[in-house]
């Protein structure tokens, strides 16, 4: 779990920000994801709702960001061949850390699954966050549901025991 300073139901101050990481399964994940997903993609970047939700949530491991109050303010999901996707962080938590929080825990996961890589279809405006994170670009932009985006690429190493 990651913790840090905060309150839940408004807004966080620049003091308050606490919020923990959870891995779940689809089936605990479902509510808390969606209310952030929903807000996140349908609402503000205007996402088809039919385009949103597919098959793979359901056998997708799925990391879940929760305030102090166990509400949900970010997520994003690990699917199976090694694909980061889905990632969301309510617009009032962004610039705090929790979408660094969440690609940590599902890189973490890949590594201990044994993947030797992954992908994911950044944002054009959010290619900078993973390239801090060692994501390189791959091929050319594309438009994904209405949105620019850059494929990109981690070829992961074992994380060392500890």
């Amino acid at each position: 779990m990651i913790e840090t300073d905060s309150d839940s139901g408004i807004a966080p101050s620049p003091m308050q920000t606490r919020f923990n990481i959870q891995l779940m399964t689809w089936s605990d994940a479902l509510p808390l994801a969606r209310a952030v997903r929903e807000q996140v993609f349908i609402v503000e970047q205007g996402v088809p709702r039919e385009l949103e939700w597919d098959d793979w949530d359901e056998r997708s491991d799925h990391a879940i960001a929760l305030d102090a109050g166990s509400k949900a303010i970010g997520t994003a999901r690990l699917l199976p061949g090694g694909r980061i996707g889905r990632m969301a962080v309510l617009a009032h938590w962004r610039r705090r850390g929790v979408g660094a929080a969440l690609l940590n825990a599902l890189l973490r996961l890949a590594r201990e699954k044994g993947m030797p890589e992954v992908l994911l279809h950044a944002q054009t405006h959010a290619a900078g966050f993973y390239r801090r994170f060692g994501f390189s670009p791959r091929g050319d932009e594309f438009i994904e549901a209405g949105i620019s985006h850059q494929e990109m690429s981690l070829t992961l190493t074992r994380a060392p025991e500890q």
